[in-house]
């Protein structure tokens, strides 16, 4: 849940907050007593309470969860927990005995109880409140938004599984089928036994092996190139496409047919015939990160534009997996198209 989602809630909460305690001291001192104890005086002091308790709310539900609990630095979340503690304290004596006092030259704590220790532990119910509300809060909205993940994740793979049904011939036909043709040639036409061989690999890949959530890079990037490789069978010596490739390519993981989007959009709208711009493919695995380059002249017949709906799923598919931490850029002009996709790898 993003905060444009999430505002109204903490308002409604808000206001409950607020409701709630004038109720409590409606209930606890009674009617009259409540009425005649509210003066102008008693409403600036809840004002002021209020404005430390929110302020101190916000604080941690925006800065101090997001920057330790939700990177798992439970001890300095433990520290930032006490330093709210304090703050509270801190904001309220500042807003109540310095602002309020200069202003109507009233104290609400006595000098006695003004002392440092006793107005720590006087306000200790009420820091431990607002700490306690904000962190359940800020808990709940994480599950929430987990939660939905998880849904939208179930919803895009069932769509996938469906899409895949509605395409698929009986699987086991076909490769049957293609082994057969592969026997027959495979002595007599080497070359194109290799190439059904290839056909089948991709096939299978996809109807199998991709179906999971994540597979290992080095089957991704192999996919890729038996891909490629019936490219290279058809421009033969007129291809043009630079496939390089750094870092340690073995078991880490990459949410299954990400790299194929990619490969795919190039030879479907680029020029990959031209020797004085070649496109390129750029892959780099570092020790937490995937990251792909690419590039390549656009074609004048067709244009990316008309690839809008993929270029928005995939968006939704790393937002989904990632949150945000991804980068994902791509740059457009007149003469060529680039891309650029960073995501954490899983060990």
């Amino acid at each position: 849940m993003e905060i444009k989602n999430t505002l109204k809630y903490h308002i409604l909460f808000g206001f409950v907050i607020v409701f709630m305690n004038i109720f409590r001291k409606y209930v606890t001192m009674g009617h009259e007593r409540f009425i005649s104890n509210y003066n102008f005086f008693a409403v600036l002091l809840t004002i002021t309470f209020f404005i430390a308790f929110f302020s101190v709310y916000v604080l941690n539900i925006r800065v101090i969860c997001p920057k330790t609990l939700a990177k798992k630095n439970l001890i300095y979340f433990f520290l930032s927990q006490v330093s709210l503690f304090f703050i509270f304290p801190a904001l309220r004596y500042f807003l109540e005995e310095v602002v309020l006092y200069t202003i109507t030259g009233y104290h609400n704590y006595s000098e006695k109880s003004r002392t440092f220790w006793y107005y720590i532990f006087d306000n200790s119910y009420y820091s431990l409140k607002v700490i306690l509300f904000s962190t359940f809060i800020y808990l709940l909205f994480i599950f929430l938004k987990n939660k939905n993940k998880i849904h939208q994740l179930e919803l895009e793979q069932q769509k996938a599984e469906l899409s895949a049904l509605k395409t698929q011939l009986e699987p086991h036909f076909l490769f049957n089928t293609l082994n057969v043709f592969y026997s027959e040639l495979a002595e007599t036409q080497p070359k194109t036994a290799k190439g059904i061989h290839k056909l089948s690999e991709l096939l299978r890949y996809l109807t199998y092996e991709a179906q999971k959530d994540y597979m290992p890079l080095q089957s991704e990037i192999k996919f890729v190139k038996d891909y490629m490789y019936f490219y290279e069978k058809r421009f033969e010596d007129n291809l043009f496409v630079n496939l390089k490739i750094e870092g340690e390519i073995s078991m880490q993981e990459i949410p299954s047919l990400m790299l194929i989007h990619f490969v795919e959009n190039i030879f479907k709208h680029g020029i990959v015939n031209d020797p004085s711009f070649p496109a390129e493919i750029n892959i780099q695995s570092t020790e937490n990160h995937f990251i792909l380059k690419t590039r390549n002249k656009i074609s004048l017949v067709k244009n990316y534009s008309s690839n809008g709906i993929g270029r928005e799923n995939l968006k939704k598919r790393l937002s989904l997996l990632f949150d945000n931490n991804y980068i994902f850029d791509f740059n457009e002009n007149d003469v060529e198209y680039s891309t650029h996709l960073q995501i954490p790898l899983k060990k």
